[in-house]
């Protein structure tokens, strides 16, 4: 593999470069077509609704008028398709056959329960999620041995179910927000980070995804915002630890172990004057709970495993993500360079990673006229805990992934991201070796 994969990459970049310039020109064909053939203002009732695919927001277009006329009555619907390809071009533990194609695509419903006149500050949302091609067990653990996943969004084939649900109420002008049912505290609630929070649009490497000592999960649960002015937060979440894909989640949180997962996070959210306006950013300090026991690490590298327990694992993280430069003044213009940090930390006795912290940035708008582009760079570091490097592995350090991408838009509605990551002591030991991954990204809205 390692001799076919760079050519492999070199004609996907030429293809990346082909497209954004083929983008380029159309976009340009339709804001501009020339001096000798102007433009003709048709009487608003004559108006047709026309579809162009490169200036289109979607890929399937307006419907006819329908999709704008429905989210005008409170219903959304969104359908997005990923792909991605990634290549271990060398190092980690394999190179032959170092390679993994597969994606993800989600369906979601939006219902704005307000604007349906049905429950004022009221919506209910679902998702449903499928997975193809790809197995990230065989890619990430076989070839390149790292702790966490080179594509975050890699999962063993699955068909479509529903993956997440719940009903949020909004009360006192939005002030206070509770939301109830199956939810994710990874990507919509806890720790949410606008620079580094989902692998679909940003970095893929879940170590820059999420903060690794944060013992995320998709469950039945409930959260609870606080927002009483416009730079201060105070939220909480409780979800089941238990949960499983593809189950609704009952037979777990109301039967067997009564079991449960605790949150808690403050958030600061300043915004600094610029000469372009203001820069806006969230500072985020919290913690987690979960009271039932983990198995102690001890008595192990004599072979001989003695069985404690411990109950009350707890930890605690900070994160932050701010704009730093804005391009310009306008106030609907993203364009300008953010950058993001995070730190955890889990007792050592029973987690396996001890302290993680990750740090980076993004420059949106970084080419002249390609204002929607993205470029971003992230480092993680996952350090494994003393207890575990004393009892169990002598030789347990840390790992640390370096991630560079360019998320380039093609039209409105599809995004190709080349994506490189260097991967350093893949599996966390002083011996492993250090593994270079390659990989692409497709984005489409449908």
């Amino acid at each position: 593999m390692r001799s076919t994969s760079i050519p492999i990459l070199s004609l996907a970049g030429i293809f990346v470069f082909g497209i954004c310039s083929i983008s380029a020109i159309a976009q340009e064909k339709t804001q501009d077509v020339g001096n000798d053939q102007p433009v003709a203002v048709a009487d608003d009732s004559a108006a047709v609704d026309t579809y162009n695919i490169w200036t289109a927001k979607k890929l399937t277009g307006d419907w006819g008028g329908a999709r704008t006329a429905m989210e005008e009555q409170g219903i959304e619907i969104s359908l997005r398709g990923n792909t991605q390809f990634m290549v271990n071009m060398r190092g980690g533990r394999e190179t032959k056959n170092g390679n993994d194609f597969g994606g993800s695509y989600d369906f979601k419903l939006d219902l704005d329960l307000e604007r349906m006149g049905v429950i004022p500050g009221g919506s209910i949302y679902f998702q449903a999620k499928g997975t193809f091609g790809g197995d990230d067990s065989d890619f990430d653990r076989e070839k390149i041995g790292a702790l966490f996943k080179t594509n975050n969004d890699a999962k063993t084939e699955e068909p479509l179910y529903v993956d997440k649900w719940w009903w949020q109420q909004r009360l006192f002008d939005g002030k206070i927000v509770f939301v109830l049912g199956r939810i994710g505290t990874d990507k919509d609630f806890i720790d949410v980070n606008e620079v580094a929070g989902h692998e679909d649009k940003q970095f893929l490497n879940r170590a820059l995804v999420l903060n690794s000592t944060i013992p995320h999960k998709n469950g039945l649960g409930l959260f609870v915002k606080y927002k009483p002015c416009d730079w201060f937060y105070v939220s909480a979440a409780a979800v089941d630890p238990q949960a499983r894909d593809r189950r609704t989640g009952f037979d777990t949180a109301f039967h067997g172990d009564d079991r449960i997962r605790a949150f808690g996070e403050i958030g600061l959210m300043p915004k600094f004057n610029s000469a372009n306006g203001e820069l806006s950013g969230t500072y985020r300090f919290g913690t987690w709970y979960q009271p039932y026991p983990k198995q102690v690490f001890r008595d192990t590298l004599d072979g001989a495993l003695a069985e404690k327990y411990r109950s009350g694992d707890m930890g605690f993280y900070f994160g932050f993500d701010q704009l730093v430069w804005k391009e310009n003044s306008d106030i609907k213009d993203k364009q300008g360079i953010s950058v993001f940090g995070r730190y955890g930390y889990a007792h050592g006795d029973v987690n396996r990673i001890e302290h993680f912290w990750s740090v980076g940035g993004q420059y949106v708008g970084l080419i002249p006229d390609r204002d929607k582009d993205v470029l971003g760079l992230g480092m993680a570091q996952s350090i494994l805990s003393d207890q575990y490097r004393a009892e169990v592995n002598e030789k347990a350090d840390r790992e640390t992934v370096y991630e560079l991408y360019y998320a380039c838009q093609v039209t409105p509605w599809c995004y190709i991201t080349p994506d490189l990551q260097y991967v350093t002591n893949a599996g966390g030991d002083k011996d492993d070796p250090n593994a270079f991954i390659a990989g692409m990204r497709f984005r489409i809205e449908f």
